[in-house]
């Protein structure tokens, strides 16, 4: 478990092996020597709902954990997708009544909503990582997730 009152860095990571095909998502929560590693996956899925999966377990976790925001967060995520959405585009959406700006439907309402409701409730600020580009604890979820695909494409 971790300890309340600190700093807590969240890394997320999704991905899958075609789009659609077998896909894994991971998080690791930091919070100074203790450290949290999840992952699982799916036999059919998209790279952009394990993207936003692994952003909402890691919200989830923290939330089951900490039931008072007591403690700063920073959620790292190299899924502009993911960032973008959350921090910028879902506030149009909602005006839009969940359709873009082509008014077609948001894809992937169901995750969009649900990460909004964890994000109004524990407020993370949102950094983007560069995928793949040595930043350790990013390249730890990546190798999460590919264990987790490659689970998915064995069955």
């Amino acid at each position: 478990m971790i300890a309340p009152m600190a700093d807590i860095e969240v890394y997320t990571d999704g991905g899958c092996s075609g789009n659609p095909g077998p896909g894994g998502w991971a998080f690791i929560v930091s919070k100074g020597n203790d450290v949290v590693r999840c992952s699982g996956g799916e036999a059919h899925t998209t790279n952009n709902k394990m993207e936003l999966q692994a952003v909402i377990e890691a919200l989830l976790f923290l939330r089951k954990q900490h039931r008072e925001r007591e403690y700063s967060l920073v959620i790292h995520t190299d899924s502009q997708y993911v960032r973008q959405g959350i921090t910028s585009w879902i506030h149009k959406w909602l005006k839009n009544d969940w359709r873009t700006t082509a008014k077609r439907p948001v894809k992937n309402r169901e995750y969009w909503v649900r990460l909004k409701e964890l994000d109004d409730a524990l407020r993370p600020e949102w950094k983007w990582v560069p995928g793949h580009a040595g930043v350790e604890l990013n390249e730890a979820c990546d190798a999460l997730v590919q264990e987790e695909i490659r689970k998915h494409i064995e069955k």
